[in-house]
């Protein structure tokens, strides 16, 4: 099941207070930029962020999922309505996510 263009529309909403957040539509799905860097990403109408030690401290409890067959863990969040939360999350985890990665073209 594709994500809905309605569950990307809030969950940018959500993340309006920090600057520099940004999207990309990829088959159906939806990875999500913070600053340049990769924090997660919405699959199946799922927000999914990087297990980085920030996220998992801050969520200590929530469920690992796949985003999907064949790719590594992430970490749902799962209550996205949590504005604040969400923002300080994703700040937090900034230092902690790799670099952009440069592909070169052959």
């Amino acid at each position: 099941m594709a994500s809905t263009k309605d569950y990307l529309d809030f969950i940018l909403d959500q993340l309006s207070g920090l600057d520099e957040i940004s999207c990309k539509a990829m088959m159906g799905e939806y990875i999500l930029y913070y600053r340049g860097k990769v924090f997660g990403g919405i699959y199946d109408n799922r927000l999914l962020v990087k297990p980085v030690p920030t996220a998992i401290k801050m969520m200590p409890e929530a469920v690992r999922e796949l985003p999907y067959e064949g790719a590594k863990e992430m970490i749902m969040v799962d209550d996205p309505d949590d504005r604040e939360f969400l923002c300080e999350l994703v700040e937090a985890m900034w230092e902690e996510l790799p670099e952009k990665k440069n592909k070169r073209r052959k």
